[in-house]
C-alpha cells in the first residue's frame, strides 16, 4: 500500500509542531530538534517538517511504499513513461534508511519514491562529514535550488552530495 509523502521547510519548529498536532488531531510519531514526522492513517500521509534547507514551504512530495516490490513497480512506470529518474538506491535521509528514486514534475517540483527500512538516529549519515554539513539527502530540483531532500535533476551528474 502507498502513503503519500509531504516535506516542508519551516522557520520554527516548535510552533510548526503545535500547529500541525492541532490540525491533525495527533502528535508526531518523531521528534528531533530539526525535524518532526507524522505517520498518519486518515489520511494515509506520510508528513514530515524540518528546519534544513531553504526558505519556509514545500520541498518536495512523494510516495513511500510498504513493500520493494511496490517501488521497483513505481520505478517500472516512471521508467516507461520516459520520465528523468534518479535513482539513489540505499540511501539515508531525515533519520531513516530507505531504498528511493527521485523523479521531478514539469514544474521542477521532485518526487521522492521510497520504501523506508530502518530507522537511523541522524538525520543522515553523511551529515558526520563536515564538508557536507550545509546539504541534504539529495540533490535539490532546479525549481527549489535551496531545497533539502530533492533532486536538482534526474542525472546523477549534477547531483549534490547528501549532508
Amino acid at each position: 500500500m502507498k502513503r503519500f509523502h509531504v516535506h516542508m521547510h519551516v522557520d520554527d519548529l516548535a510552533r510548526n509542531i503545535a500547529f500541525y498536532s492541532k490540525l491533525f488531531g495527533a502528535e508526531p510519531t518523531r521528534v528531533e530538534s530539526d525535524y518532526a514526522k507524522w505517520m498518519l492513517d486518515d489520511p494515509r500521509v506520510n508528513f514530515a517538517i524540518s528546519t534544513r534547507g531553504g526558505r519556509p514551504g514545500l520541498d518536495h512530495l512523494g510516495l513511500q511504499v510498504d513493500e520493494a516490490s511496490e517501488l521497483a513497480d513505481l520505478k517500472a512506470r516512471a521508467q516507461a513513461a520516459d520520465m528523468a529518474l534518479l535513482d539513489e538506491g540505499t540511501t539515508t535521509c531525515c533519520y531513516a534508511r530507505s531504498d528511493k528514486h527521485w523523479i521531478t514534475d514539469p514544474q521542477g517540483i521532485a518526487w521522492e519514491h521510497f520504501h523506508s527500512l530502518e530507522n537511523i538516529p541522524v538525520f543522515n549519515e553523511a551529515a558526520q562529514a563536515p564538508a557536507r554539513a550545509h546539504a541534504c539527502c539529495a540533490p535539490a530540483a532546479p525549481a527549489a535550488a535551496s531545497a533539502c531532500c530533492a533532486p536538482r535533476s534526474a542525472t546523477p551528474s549534477s547531483s549534490k552530495p547528501c549532508c
